[in-house]
């Protein structure tokens, strides 16, 4: 736990009221009454403060690329490897590490007294919900079996992707959005140059994709020759366009090829070692910081979650843990301008299981803070399916959070989410009441 301004406060409140106990009034005088007080006063303010509640918002496990076709033929030289599993469905190795990674955390919050130190969650201390996509629903499962093993704790879910108003609320066409002004605030994320001046910035990257690819650059496969842009989407948000959002994907894929444990030859035809796939994976942070950290996408796209995400830290269960996918943590971030790295990846950069989090603290005066964190495990803590322990512990980070000095008071981070929600349309407000 980091000594965060809060600690370092009650600290230093502490120290000044022991020194004044210390000097010598005599037993019984009104000097000792009051140095006897300011003891009690001082043995308060060292108590830490309180776990009262944590919500987090979690990205589903390893799986498979969600399409037949990684790349369009040509660009890669050699076949991709085979999966266990259907396009996008959590694999059994998936499964397994998180499973780990939920002993894990409900040992940390155990011992913090947030949850009962055995047996099953009682009713009303949790709850947990995952996207409408089977993925993210076993990825639930899986992180409940490791908390809880045995016990029955129920997953919601919506019925349909059409009902998913809160993990995918622009494909549910619950939430506004201008195309015309969403596709002028994305550009005006863009560098000077634009889209051009990003490819020739990542020049490196695009030859260390193409070797991995088996491709030589300049030929027909390497897609840093295809011209870059801004894509405007009717209805829905903008995308950062090829060749940015073609290299994500290939990069992303490495990535859960070299997570889901497979043979080293296989993961990107052996041609990268782990440290490059982590430096590739900047296409898939750049890709997010268009699509999910333009400012007028991110209130559009968050503003659902935020909004039940908030209502629990304010009057929720003990636990709330909503299970989607890296878009939702990305726009998440965005909407609340929350930065983290996890070592091994680029910054701002969600890998699966990692999770974008809240903790709600009391002090000995009962007044509440918040404090933001990632937690995700590292590549090799996947990989190797590690056991995590107080030797071997997942990431975690705790996050500044900007407009809300430290400690940030619940009540101010209440106002500040709240003026940052962009309402849903009126036809849709009830689905998104909880």
């Amino acid at each position: 736990m980091r000594n965060t301004p809060l600690f370092r406060g009650l600290l230093a409140a502490s120290v000044a009221l022991a020194i004044a106990g210390c000097t010598d009034r005599g037993a019984n005088s009104p000097q000792a009454e009051t140095a006897a007080a300011s003891s009690v006063e001082a043995s308060a303010a060292q108590e830490p403060p309180k776990l009262e509640r944590v919500v987090m918002l979690m990205r589903h496990g390893v799986r498979p690329p969600t399409k037949p076709k990684v790349a369009p033929d040509g660009v890669a030289d050699q076949p991709w490897p085979a999966w266990p599993v259907g396009y996008g469905e959590l694999t059994g190795h998936g499964f397994d590490a998180v499973e780990r990674l939920g002993a894990w955390d409900i040992a940390q919050w155990r011992q913090r007294g947030l949850l009962a130190a055995s047996g099953c969650p009682a009713p009303g201390d949790v709850e947990v919900a995952a996207s409408s996509k089977s993925r993210t629903q076993d990825t639930a499962r899986a992180l409940v079996a490791g908390m809880w093993p045995g016990c029955a704790v129920d997953i919601a879910f919506p019925a349909s992707p059409g009902a998913d108003v809160e993990f995918h609320p622009l494909d549910a066409g619950v939430m506004p959005i201008d195309p015309d002004e969403a596709f002028r605030a994305m550009q005006a994320m863009a560098p000077p140059g634009g889209m051009e001046a990003e490819l020739r910035a990542r020049a490196p990257l695009f030859a260390l994709l193409n070797q991995a690819l088996g491709c030589q650059a300049g030929q027909a496969c390497d897609i840093s020759r295809m011209t870059p842009g801004i894509v405007r989407n009717a209805d829905d948000r903008p995308d950062v366009g090829d060749p940015f959002g073609l290299a994500s994907t290939i990069s992303q894929t490495f990535l859960l090829e070299y997570l889901e444990g497979k043979p080293m030859e296989e993961v990107a035809w052996g041609r990268l070692t782990p440290e490059q796939i982590g430096q590739l994976l900047e296409f898939h942070s750049l890709k997010f910081r268009y699509e999910g950290r333009t400012p007028y996408v991110a209130a559009r796209a968050a503003s659902p979650l935020a909004t039940r995400m908030l209502a629990a830290m304010e009057d929720g269960p003990r636990l709330t843990v909503l299970v989607g996918h890296d878009t939702n943590i990305a726009d998440l971030g965005g909407f609340l301008d929350l930065h983290w790295t996890v070592p091994g990846y680029p910054r701002d950069d969600p890998p699966p299981g990692g999770a974008l989090g809240f903790e709600v603290l009391s002090d000995a005066k009962g007044q509440q803070f918040v404090r933001a964190f990632y937690r995700s495990q590292t590549m090799p803590q996947v990989r190797e399916l590690q056991t995590l322990d107080a030797s071997n512990p997942a990431a975690l980070e705790y996050l500044p959070i900007p407009g809300c000095a430290e400690p940030c008071s619940l009540d101010r981070f209440g106002q500040m989410v709240r003026a940052k929600l962009v309402a849903p349309l009126p036809a849709a407000a009830a689905a998104t009441t909880h």
